[in-house]
């Protein structure tokens, strides 16, 4: 019974005899081994079922991505309002002026950059989208929109009643400074 030409192929039946054309293959192969510079190292395995990474996205394409910008500028502006806001707020005569600074602060730069960041964001970083919340995936677990800056902001980071030395938490009186317990101070004492 003669096999067909896919069963010669195919077949699990070990090396068969050297062939003048397998025989020639070989050859050429043996001579080009001594030319190729990767001969004795493991080949670097190509898998193509991945989304490329941001270094090599941002190399091939000659520089940051539109949105890569505008989170560094919005991160810069952001610290520069902070050093502004940390010097008048170092400077501040009472509670209602400080609050009265914080309304009138000017956040509409920083504002559109951020109304920029949440409208072109999920489409420049071709975020896939969520079924159960109908959204855009979160990014690092956290949404990736940015909320507006105003006065809400620059309160909850700098507040208008600064606490008081000593003050407990959530502003109820003085604390009484805790006092070391006697046995507290004999441990200390024979350790040393």
């Amino acid at each position: 019974m003669k096999r067909t030409h896919a069963e010669e192929i195919l077949g699990e039946w070990g090396i068969r005899d050297v062939t003048p054309p397998s025989k020639r293959e070989r050859e050429l192969v043996e001579r080009d081994r001594d030319l190729n510079p990767l001969t004795g190292r493991p080949l670097r395995r190509r898998l193509r079922n991945f989304r490329p990474e941001p270094d090599s996205y941002v190399a091939s394409l000659g520089g940051p991505l539109p949105y890569m910008q505008r989170l560094r500028r919005i991160e810069e502006e952001i610290s520069e309002q902070v050093e502004h806001l940390a010097e008048a707020y170092a400077e501040r005569r009472d509670a209602d002026a400080w609050r009265r600074t914080a309304e009138a602060w000017d956040f509409g730069e920083i504002n559109d950059l951020i109304d920029k960041h949440n409208r072109w964001y999920p489409i420049e970083a071709r975020l896939a989208m969520d079924p159960r919340s109908r959204d855009f995936v979160k990014v690092g677990g956290k949404p990736y929109r940015r909320e507006p800056l105003g006065a809400a902001w620059v309160l909850e980071r700098f507040p208008a009643e600064a606490p008081r030395v000593g003050a407990a938490p959530g502003g109820r009186g003085f604390a009484r400074p805790s006092m070391p317990r006697t046995s507290d101070v004999q441990k200390a004492s024979d350790r040393s």
